[in-house]
């Protein structure tokens, strides 16, 4: 569930071979493709979910699941026409739209960033201050350093530093190889993953230390779909919402649907789907009468973060300083009215 903002630089011109044939929004039956950021997990549920069931086919949508790729990012698979639809975070598509790359967001699919610094309970560093000077696994993310000193800063370090370190091993199993000394990992896998292995994590949420809440992960698309193929977004949403809502009210079945609908192998331990299932039921809509509901604020503060680490480039290179242009980063617009009770 590692995210993979870096690739977002990869030339939009190796992609412009591979454009996705989608048909006209017409009401007729359309093919589409949706990108996902990283192996099936159940962030992408409602996905899996909706083609299960065939809330898809109901829609005269023909959906076909796009493998995780480390050639690209799906906000440059999207931008580049190679996917219509794609699995993004808040992060890439604000580096996307400073580009001015034609990324929008359609849905949160989680309202709170369920995301955390951790590091092994027994291992002493129990506050984000005692992480000074340690080493850190990291994913080559451009927001993770600047994100990561402010943490640290919020706790009390004046000039924060850590040592970025290159693993051969991912999250909280770098910790337990002792490769690192804390890493960065969404709590409703790699945290349920943990704790069904019995090993104790320190977690340090990222908005509870002064980091505004960003969504983590989001669906995109195009502008152009938005624009010329509304139809089709329409009923790809329409779909969608219907499987995360089953997520919400149903994890149990959610989680057999996407264990079921998931390529052959991508699931060696079925319990952590069903827990983590569990785990994210609450999450995914957490007080919002409908999923994937956004909110200006949330496509404010953290982009405005963003830009004050003096990290953000235009599509010239520049360091962006000034505001963005915030509410075209998302629509609400193709998403269903709420289910009525």
């Amino acid at each position: 569930m590692r995210s993979v903002y870096f690739l977002v630089l990869v030339p939009l011109v190796l992609l412009a071979a591979c454009k996705s044939d989608t048909s006209s929004s017409d009401g007729g039956r359309a093919s589409v493709t949706i990108a996902l950021d990283w192996t099936p997990n159940t962030n992408h549920t409602g996905v899996f979910v909706a083609k299960q069931k065939g809330w898809y086919a109901d829609e005269k949508l023909n959906v076909t699941i796009l493998p995780y790729s480390e050639g690209s990012s799906p906000d440059v698979q999207v931008a580049a026409g190679k996917a219509d639809f794609g699995f993004s975070f808040e992060e890439a598509v604000t580096v996307a739209r400073a580009a001015g790359r034609p990324v929008v967001s359609l849905a949160a699919v989680i309202q709170q960033n369920s995301s955390a610094i951790v590091t092994l309970k027994d291992s002493g560093l129990d506050r984000p201050a005692k992480l000074n000077g340690r080493r850190y696994a990291g994913f080559g993310a451009p927001f993770e350093e600047p994100t990561i000193n402010a943490i640290l800063n919020c706790d009390g370090v004046s000039a924060p530093r850590f040592e970025n370190v290159t693993t051969n091993t991912f999250g909280f199993q770098a910790l337990l190889a002792k490769q690192a000394d804390f890493v960065w990992i969404f709590l409703g896998w790699e945290g349920t993953e943990a704790r069904r292995q019995n090993v104790d994590l320190n977690t340090f949420p990222p908005t509870s230390f002064c980091i505004p809440n960003y969504y983590s992960p989001v669906i995109v698309t195009n502008e152009t779909m938005t624009k010329e193929k509304a139809d089709v977004v329409r009923r790809f949403m329409r779909a969608t919402a219907r499987g995360y809502e089953l997520a919400v009210s149903d994890p149990a079945q959610a989680a057999d649907l996407l264990i079921e609908a998931a390529p052959r192998g991508s699931f060696p331990d079925p319990g952590l789907v069903k827990d983590s299932a569990q785990f994210l039921a609450p999450k995914y809509k957490d007080g919002k009468s409908r999923w994937g509901e956004q909110d200006l604020q949330v496509w404010t503060e953290y982009p405005r973060f963003m830009v004050s680490s003096g990290r953000l480039k235009d599509a010239g290179g520049r360091t962006v300083t000034a505001d963005l242009d915030y509410p075209s980063f998302f629509t609400n617009d193709f998403l269903p009215e709420a289910p009525k009770r």
